[in-house]
């Protein structure tokens, strides 16, 4: 039985006008930052033009949503990275940069992942009830903010970051392990006082 490939759908094309309006070309209508900000979380690519003279402006477009979910009280960035961040544009750190903030993010994301399994398996029969859906609700929300960061990051889409990287990804998950471990332990024993 062979598999079909989904084929990669194409990036949605968004025009913003000079009233600040922004076109979604696919819908044949006005949108919003906040349906932008959609698009990202539920991964569906797109690419900001400007209607004037065609200059690709996602990135900028990008930021803003990125300055309009911090204004509305869902800050995510510490004014010291935000400081950190700034102070990088006057030095010739920009180039690297990007790719450096990319596979931070995607390790981010891998770990988290492992975590969660890692969690989900040792400490699963141990949680009361409701507590690991709520867990997941939290993991779950953290993800959507992640996403604005990488917002087209997909699993298996990050470069290979050599063997270094793969070496302390291996040292962090055994750590992580570890201290599993020592807390199901920690919990044995006060069950077992309990009795």
């Amino acid at each position: 039985m062979s598999e079909t490939v989904k084929p990669k759908s194409q990036p949605v094309i968004v025009k913003k006008y000079a009233n600040r309006r922004l076109y979604n070309t696919e819908t044949s209508s006005y949108i919003t930052l906040d349906n932008l900000a959609e698009m990202v979380r539920n991964n569906r690519d797109f690419v900001v033009y400007d209607a004037k003279n065609g200059d690709d402006i996602t990135r900028g477009v990008l930021t803003q949503i990125i300055v309009e979910e911090e204004g509305k009280g869902h800050a995510l960035l510490p004014i010291t990275f935000l400081r950190q961040l700034i102070g990088v544009y006057g030095t010739d750190m920009p180039g690297m940069m990007p790719k450096y903030l990319e596979q931070a993010m995607a390790n981010f994301l891998r770990q988290q992942e492992s975590m969660r399994e890692t969690v989900s398996k040792t400490l699963g029969p141990f949680m009361p009830p409701g507590m690991e859906d709520m867990g997941r609700k939290n993991l779950e929300m953290m993800e959507r903010a992640m996403h604005l960061f990488t917002p087209f990051y997909r699993e298996g889409a990050e470069a290979r970051t050599g063997q270094d990287s793969a070496h302390d990804y291996q040292e962090e998950i055994l750590s992580l392990r570890a201290e599993v471990e020592r807390l199901q332990a920690e919990l044995a024993a006060i069950r077992a006082k309990g009795k």
